[in-house]
């Protein structure tokens, strides 16, 4: 199970509640499998709302490109207009439908249409997490010392059964949904802290 959220930094309305949309439909699949539609949903999701022009600025491109894909984001239902925000009619606010998208690689399998959409998919996502951890160790001169112990990157190793693997699978998740509920962007001392999980037996 591929459970995917993207998330980004700190902003002013508070982190949605935590909701998924399960993936199965192709093109919903292929929708979302471009690089910046990814960093255009993981900041609506971790920063709520935001105009077309501020996202532009945030992702350096132009705003008739941002609204390019912010229409094909919202086509599929992972992004909805947020017209509250807007100051007036000029203005196009779009905040995330969802906190999480969530497709089942194993469930896809028998139709090589759907798996050759989820595998382009899992593609992307996978070089997006390579993009921020090397983000983050660029970061690292700029951090206090404690946040730089605080981190970790490491890896592990263990002879499992699908079932032995299946069941580590569902307390990373759990672990993950604990501290994601401990979350709290109100603290002035807290910082968005970013952790991804992957299991899976070696080729």
């Amino acid at each position: 199970m591929s459970d995917h959220t993207d998330a980004s930094t700190h902003g002013a309305e508070p982190p949605l509640a935590r909701t998924t949309e399960a993936l199965r439909d192709p093109r919903s699949l292929r929708a979302l499998a471009h690089p910046l539609r990814l960093q255009l949903l993981g900041i609506l999701r971790s920063d709520g709302a935001h105009s077309v022009g501020q996202l532009a600025d945030l992702v350096d491109e132009a705003p008739g490109t941002v609204s390019y894909h912010l229409g094909t984001l919202a086509k599929f239902g992972f992004v909805v207009e947020a017209p509250d925000r807007a100051r007036d009619g000029r203005e196009r606010w779009w905040r995330a439908a969802h906190s999480h998208t969530e497709f089942d690689p194993a469930a896809l399998l028998a139709d090589p249409e759907q798996y050759g959409a989820a595998r382009a998919l899992q593609q992307v996502i996978l070089q997006s997490y390579l993009g921020e951890l090397l983000t983050a160790l660029d970061a690292e001169p700029t951090l206090d010392r404690e946040w730089v112990a605080a981190s970790t990157h490491s890896d592990s190793f263990a002879y499992l059964t699908a079932e032995q693997l299946s069941e580590l699978t569902a307390e990373l998740a759990a672990l993950s949904r604990r501290w994601e509920a401990a979350s709290n962007p109100k603290d002035d001392s807290a910082k968005p802290v970013r952790w991804i999980v992957h299991a899976f037996p070696r080729a």
